[in-house]
């Protein structure tokens, strides 16, 4: 990885030496019909670039990460590949004012989902390709100026299989003997270059505006067209393009609008300017709840609202990330609650986006939203929940502080302004100051370019009948105190329901503010601030209003201040503020009656993780055995049929671990057992079968029956990982090996392997790995791809071993490797960090 990097300074260097004024780019991909799956094929990958120099005379150097380079041409003159190509660039020595470039390579596909990825479908033997780049693997695939201020015009001609369909981010020109051409893109970045090839199954559609047509398509694999709800994702996309194109005042830029759901996929989606690429997942195979297909749509806007941030108006370098990546993710939220079904969008924003936020602006690694981005190891490592969730949730409080209208307007006047160019942080604020009439530089240092995250505190003091407000203030604390625009919501008791009965919208700055305003109002049950979600900050509670919450969380009528008190709750037990096990049994007193799934699904999530993680280890059988009997009761008793009870469900079988509770998982597979109106679809049926090997109830034949029954590649990626999960010491060393010792497996199917290695029930047995973990971690880093290398370091740091000796040898690490990867000791701090928190969290509950 470390001789493929690239610098922050080298970019800002040839961007000054050069413009781009186009690429055409040939690609050979007959050879992915050819050969097996284990072989490492290439394809011929040709290459014409036009560019222009400051400098005549000057070096540079063009990007390429190949096996290979046949031939290298620069200006007509003819240049010795193994004299110029190291491996990962191409020296290019005295340019003219107007150059060409032409390469001619060998590159290889990709099996780690990084560059030109090929899948071989198990269900028919397909070959299905398909590119995904951001922010630097373009260059994997054909030879380029790999950085995002070096845009052009692109012309792709690929030569595919005879069967095949291919697509790129033009419209397709011809077609001739397996010939493909495409037109010419507006300038775009290499990131968001984009080919997508095989025997797709195709869905077409016309989106129509006035005027105005987009041809609208959607792919996915041959085996999945059965269950591809394509007029669902046309309804999305219709909606958005609606929503998009009045908000913005700018008509949809790039022609075409295709949507590909491809396998083995990293990510959730990728904005390809008229060809975004999603992860298959999305397509679903068996029952799923209302979240899920929320979940869609909000990422099916959040890659349209890239369109114009980040595609028609691009970062110059990987610093102003957020400048696509918080603003995608705000207005899919955004535009998800205005424009479409999915009018509770913001409740799960709320709940689940910011708690990522709230997770990564906490860890050693955290940044300010406008990042130092030093090197493209860096940028990697940067789409996280910082870039993504902390700076949406504060474009949400942007809004709220300069009025929606002049957010919307300064957008319009920066997409006229930068159309098809590259800007920085600069650019943004300079139109909002001019719609908003704020200060946006004092907004900007205190938001954007400040980390961590604050904590509001309500202290109230009453009168002497104590039956009314004297005071209600609130406290701030955080190393950088800001500005927050909030609601404070008073509640009370009301005939066994928690309703608002005062609302004070005000500012708070400083250490202390005073809510004037609620002087006199009649004391409260609950106090809430950041009521409505308008800033982001960790809300605390009083001690009444904790009591409260105790008692009645589950009389709260609003759905969003319900969704905001349990985030709340949650950020004090991740704080060690609140015993893990008042949590749990907090949501087992009012999870049943949590009517919006998304927050039900999350609350489950936070259980699991307080009972492997932040309960003390004495308490966690006790509370393992009562979560899994009240996730019993209440899937018994949910509406038959119903997401609630799907949600219950797959929450029993993850906690299941009481040989009773496991023979009932058996009994729900064979048939012999039942709950009314639960279909145990295959997707349920391995959801069943994980903790059953996990627990040493399904052997290697049983999980091999279960993939004969579904022999498909969702199949193949469920049956890894129940290999992985079964307790034998044989079965952890070849998982072990399949992914530190060698590279033979697929993104996906690593991913599958870690997740199945490492179970709550089997701490002993995999105690032996802490130490080969950190042994092996700076060779894997250095020799996989970065993508793999996130995987292993993140997946299989020993978190079950959570001890003092644990923290202790993850600290000798650190110390004795001050000189490893910057990324990779980044994502060695931040387990290291959830690691000391969840030994302090388990000290609180401990204390209970």
């Amino acid at each position: 990885m470390p001789g493929e990097n690239l610098s922050r300074d080298e970019a800002r260097e040839r961007a000054a030496l050069l413009s781009v004024d186009g690429y055409d780019v040939a690609l050979d991909l007959r050879s992915a019909a050819e050969g097996s799956e284990a072989e490492q094929l290439t394809f011929r990958s040709v290459t014409t670039i036009r560019f222009r120099c400051t400098t005549p005379g000057a070096n540079t150097f063009a990007d390429l990460v190949a096996p290979s380079v046949t031939s290298v041409l620069l200006n007509g003159r003819e240049l010795d590949p193994s004299a110029v190509f190291d491996g990962a660039r191409i020296a290019l020595e005295g340019l003219a004012e107007e150059n060409v470039l032409v390469v001619d390579a060998q590159c290889a596909y990709s099996r780690t989902g990084e560059g030109l990825h090929r899948f071989v479908d198990p269900e028919d033997g397909e070959v299905y390709l398909y590119t995904q780049y951001e922010p630097a693997d373009a260059r994997r695939v054909f030879a380029n100026f790999e950085q995002p201020d070096l845009k052009a015009p692109y012309r792709f001609r690929v030569t595919a299989p005879e069967g095949w369909t291919v697509w790129s981010n033009g419209a397709e020109e011809s077609r001739d003997g397996g010939v493909w051409r495409f037109a010419e893109t507006k300038p775009i970045s290499t990131y968001i270059t984009c080919v997508v090839a095989g025997p797709y199954h195709h869905v077409t559609d016309v989106y129509r505006r006035g005027d105005q047509e987009i041809p609208l398509g959607a792919m996915c694999r041959r085996s999945l067209a059965k269950h591809f709800d394509a007029d669902d994702v046309f309804l999305v996309t219709k909606q958005g393009l609606d929503f998009f194109q009045e908000c913005f005042g700018y008509p949809y830029p790039f022609g075409k609008y295709d949507q590909a759901f491809v396998p083995e996929y990293n990510l959730g989606a990728m904005e390809n300017p008229g060809l975004v690429t999603f992860r298959e997942e999305y397509v679903y195979r068996g029952k799923v709840t209302r979240a899920a297909y929320e979940g869609r749509a909000n990422v099916i806007l959040h890659e349209m609202a890239h369109m114009w941030f980040g595609d028609l108006v691009t970062m110059k370098w990987w610093d102003d990330l957020w400048l696509k990546e918080s603003f995608a993710d705000f207005m899919g939220s955004f535009s998800m609650v205005e424009a479409t079904r999915f009018t509770d969008g913001w409740i799960t924003f709320a709940n689940s986006r910011k708690a990522w936020a709230y997770r990564a602006d906490q860890l050693p690694s955290t940044h300010p939203v406008t990042a130092d981005i030093r090197d493209l190891e860096d940028a990697k490592l940067n789409f996280d929940g910082i870039t993504y969730a902390k700076g949406a949730s504060v474009l949400k409080q942007l809004v709220a502080y300069a009025g929606r209208e002049a957010f919307l307007e300064g957008s319009r006047r920066y997409f006229a302004r930068h159309a098809y160019g590259n800007t920085t942080l600069d650019d943004l604020l300079a139109v909002l100051e001019e719609t908003s009439g704020r200060d946006m530089r004092a907004w900007s240092r205190s938001w954007l370019e400040t980390s961590g995250v604050n904590a509001l505190t309500p202290v109230v003091t009453y009168d002497e009948t104590g039956g009314r407000v004297a005071e209600l203030v609130v406290e701030q604390d955080g190393d950088e105190l800001r500005p927050h625009r909030i609601v404070v919501g008073l509640y009370r008791l009301d005939g066994g329901r928690l309703v608002r009965y005062a609302r004070v919208e005000t500012d708070v700055a400083g250490a202390r503010t005073v809510v004037a305003e609620l002087a006199g109002a009649e004391r409260p049950a609950l106090v809430l601030l950041n009521d409505e979600d308008l800033t982001y900050c960790k809300v605390r509670f009083d001690e009444a209003s904790l009591a409260t919450l105790r008692a009645h969380l589950g009389d709260i009528t609003d759905p969003l201040a319900r969704a905001l008190c349990w985030s709340a709750l949650w950020n004090t037990t991740r704080d060690a503020l609140m015993p893990a096990r008042d949590f749990v049994e907090t949501v087992l007193a009012f999870a049943g009656r949590e009517s919006d799934i998304g927050v039900l699904q999350m609350l489950h999530s936070w259980v699991r993780t307080a009972l492997v993680h932040y309960a003390a280890p004495q308490w966690r059988g006790t509370g393992g055995r009562l979560v899994a009997r009240a996730a019993l009761r209440e899937l018994r008793s949910a509406e038959p049929g119903s997401e609630h009870q799907l949600t219950w469900a797959r929450f029993f079988a993850s906690v299941a671990a009481a040989d009773e509770d496991l023979a009932f998982l058996q009994g729900l597979l064979a048939g012999t057992e039942g709950v009314d109106g639960l279909d145990v679809d295959q997707e349920l049926r391995w959801a069943f079968l994980e903790p059953l090997a996990a627990h040493g109830r399904a052997d290697e034949s049983a999980i091999d029956a279960e993939l004969a029954r579904d022999d498909t590649a969702s199949g193949k990626r469920h049956q890894v990982r129940c290999l992985a999960a079964r307790p034998s010491e044989s079965v952890k060393a070849r998982a072990w090996a399949e992914v530190v010792e060698s590279d033979k497996l697929s993104n996906a199917l690593v991913e599958a392997v870690i997740a199945g290695f490492a179970q709550p029930s089997q701490r002993e047995l995999v105690a032996p790995y802490a130490e080969k973990y950190l042994a092996a971690i700076e060779r894997v880093w250095a020799e996989r791809s970065i993508q793999i290398g996130m995987h292993v370091v993140r997946g299989l740091f020993p978190a079950l071993q959570d001890r003092a000796e644990t923290l202790e040898a993850t600290d000798a690490w650190l110390a004795a490797h001050e000189g490893a990867a910057p990324a990779l000791r980044r994502l060695v701090l931040e387990a290291r960090d959830d690691l000391a928190r969840a030994l302090r969290a388990q000290e609180c509950d401990a204390r209970a």
